[in-house]
Protein backbone atom coordinates (compact mmCIF):
# COMPACT_ATOMS: atom_id res chain seq x y z
CA UNK A 1 0.00 0.00 0.00
CA UNK A 2 1.26 3.30 -0.52
CA UNK A 3 1.43 6.14 1.95
CA UNK A 4 3.40 8.74 0.21
CA UNK A 5 5.60 9.58 -2.89
CA UNK A 6 8.45 8.74 -0.80
CA UNK A 7 7.56 5.99 1.91
CA UNK A 8 5.43 3.00 0.76
CA UNK A 9 4.48 0.09 3.77
CA UNK A 10 4.35 -3.58 3.51
CA UNK A 11 3.16 -6.30 5.77
CA UNK A 12 5.44 -8.66 4.06
CA UNK A 13 9.06 -8.47 3.86
CA UNK A 14 9.16 -10.38 0.68
CA UNK A 15 7.17 -7.72 -0.97
CA UNK A 16 8.94 -4.97 0.28
CA UNK A 17 12.60 -6.67 -1.63
CA UNK A 18 10.07 -6.91 -5.14
CA UNK A 19 9.20 -3.44 -4.71
CA UNK A 20 12.46 -1.92 -3.82
CA UNK A 21 14.34 -3.94 -6.76
CA UNK A 22 12.25 -2.68 -9.26
CA UNK A 23 12.20 0.96 -7.80
CA UNK A 24 15.45 0.27 -8.47
CA UNK A 25 15.87 -0.66 -11.67
CA UNK A 26 13.54 1.91 -12.71
CA UNK A 27 14.86 4.87 -11.40
CA UNK A 28 18.41 3.70 -12.51
CA UNK A 29 19.03 6.49 -15.19
CA UNK A 30 18.46 9.02 -12.37
CA UNK A 31 20.52 7.09 -9.90
CA UNK A 32 18.28 7.10 -7.36
CA UNK A 33 18.43 4.40 -4.62
CA UNK A 34 15.72 2.39 -2.78
CA UNK A 35 15.64 0.11 -0.04
CA UNK A 36 14.14 -1.47 2.81
CA UNK A 37 14.01 -0.70 6.57
CA UNK A 38 12.03 -1.55 9.51
CA UNK A 39 8.14 -0.03 9.49
CA UNK A 40 7.13 1.71 12.49
CA UNK A 41 4.50 -0.94 13.08
CA UNK A 42 6.02 -3.88 12.34
CA UNK A 43 6.15 -3.74 8.64
CA UNK A 44 8.58 -2.78 5.99
CA UNK A 45 9.22 0.45 4.25
CA UNK A 46 10.59 1.05 0.99
CA UNK A 47 11.90 4.77 0.83
CA UNK A 48 14.77 6.64 -1.05
CA UNK A 49 18.13 6.53 0.13
CA UNK A 50 18.17 10.58 0.82
CA UNK A 51 14.71 9.67 2.54
CA UNK A 52 16.86 7.23 4.50
CA UNK A 53 19.67 9.35 5.31
CA UNK A 54 17.23 11.74 6.32
CA UNK A 55 16.15 9.98 9.05
CA UNK A 56 19.12 8.40 10.03
CA UNK A 57 17.97 5.18 9.19
CA UNK A 58 20.27 2.75 6.75
CA UNK A 59 19.01 0.47 4.14
CA UNK A 60 18.62 -3.09 5.48
CA UNK A 61 21.13 -5.31 3.60
CA UNK A 62 18.64 -7.84 2.51
CA UNK A 63 18.03 -6.87 -1.34
CA UNK A 64 19.16 -9.37 -3.79
CA UNK A 65 20.94 -8.58 -7.46
CA UNK A 66 18.21 -10.51 -9.29
CA UNK A 67 16.01 -13.49 -9.38
CA UNK A 68 18.30 -16.11 -10.74
CA UNK A 69 18.21 -17.84 -7.50
CA UNK A 70 14.36 -17.15 -6.81
CA UNK A 71 12.73 -20.54 -5.16
CA UNK A 72 9.39 -22.01 -6.32
CA UNK A 73 7.86 -21.14 -3.03
CA UNK A 74 8.71 -17.37 -3.87
CA UNK A 75 7.36 -17.26 -7.36
CA UNK A 76 3.87 -19.24 -5.57
CA UNK A 77 3.85 -16.09 -3.06
CA UNK A 78 3.76 -13.89 -6.14
CA UNK A 79 1.25 -15.92 -8.14
CA UNK A 80 -1.48 -15.72 -4.82
CA UNK A 81 -1.06 -12.07 -3.80
CA UNK A 82 -4.26 -10.61 -3.94
CA UNK A 83 -2.39 -7.19 -4.36
CA UNK A 84 0.53 -7.84 -6.37
CA UNK A 85 3.00 -5.20 -7.39
CA UNK A 86 2.37 -4.21 -11.30
CA UNK A 87 5.49 -5.53 -12.59
CA UNK A 88 5.33 -8.91 -10.92
CA UNK A 89 1.94 -8.89 -12.12
CA UNK A 90 2.33 -8.03 -15.91
CA UNK A 91 5.73 -10.52 -15.99
CA UNK A 92 3.31 -13.64 -14.29
CA UNK A 93 0.45 -12.51 -16.96
CA UNK A 94 2.31 -13.41 -19.99
CA UNK A 95 3.37 -16.91 -18.47
CA UNK A 96 -0.95 -17.81 -17.47
CA UNK A 97 -1.97 -16.72 -20.44
CA UNK A 98 0.13 -19.11 -22.98
CA UNK A 99 -1.08 -22.26 -24.09
CA UNK A 100 0.13 -25.28 -21.40
CA UNK A 101 1.50 -27.25 -24.52
CA UNK A 102 3.86 -24.26 -25.66
CA UNK A 103 4.55 -23.73 -22.06
CA UNK A 104 5.78 -27.80 -21.96
CA UNK A 105 7.65 -27.15 -24.99
CA UNK A 106 9.91 -24.53 -24.16
CA UNK A 107 10.51 -26.69 -20.82
CA UNK A 108 11.44 -29.94 -22.72
CA UNK A 109 13.20 -27.96 -25.72
CA UNK A 110 15.23 -25.67 -23.37
CA UNK A 111 14.01 -22.91 -25.47
CA UNK A 112 16.51 -19.90 -25.08
CA UNK A 113 13.77 -17.54 -23.58
CA UNK A 114 16.89 -15.07 -22.52
CA UNK A 115 18.10 -14.99 -26.25
CA UNK A 116 13.89 -14.15 -27.67
CA UNK A 117 13.88 -11.50 -25.06
CA UNK A 118 17.19 -9.93 -26.29
CA UNK A 119 16.61 -10.50 -29.93
CA UNK A 120 13.05 -8.26 -29.08
CA UNK A 121 14.80 -5.59 -27.51
CA UNK A 122 17.95 -5.55 -30.04
CA UNK A 123 14.46 -5.11 -32.64
CA UNK A 124 13.14 -2.00 -30.88
CA UNK A 125 16.93 -0.24 -31.23
CA UNK A 126 17.00 0.99 -27.74
CA UNK A 127 19.75 0.93 -25.06
CA UNK A 128 20.12 -0.82 -21.52
CA UNK A 129 18.67 2.22 -20.06
CA UNK A 130 15.77 2.80 -22.87
CA UNK A 131 17.48 5.41 -24.90
CA UNK A 132 17.23 5.18 -28.80
CA UNK A 133 20.07 4.11 -30.12
CA UNK A 134 19.32 2.79 -33.25
CA UNK A 135 18.77 -0.61 -34.72
CA UNK A 136 22.56 -1.25 -35.60
CA UNK A 137 23.65 -0.48 -32.19
CA UNK A 138 20.55 -2.11 -30.49
CA UNK A 139 21.89 -5.54 -32.10
CA UNK A 140 25.26 -4.86 -30.42
CA UNK A 141 24.22 -4.22 -27.24
CA UNK A 142 21.94 -6.79 -26.63
CA UNK A 143 22.94 -9.66 -29.44
CA UNK A 144 26.41 -10.05 -27.80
Amino acid sequence: MKDDNFLDFFDSKEKAIHHAIWLNFKYRIAKIKFGVINGPENNWAVLEEATSMELEMPFLDILHEDYSEISYDVIRHIKMDNNPLPHLESIIGIFSTVDGELLRFMVQTKFPLEKLVRHELAGRGYDEDHRWCGFEKGEEIWLK
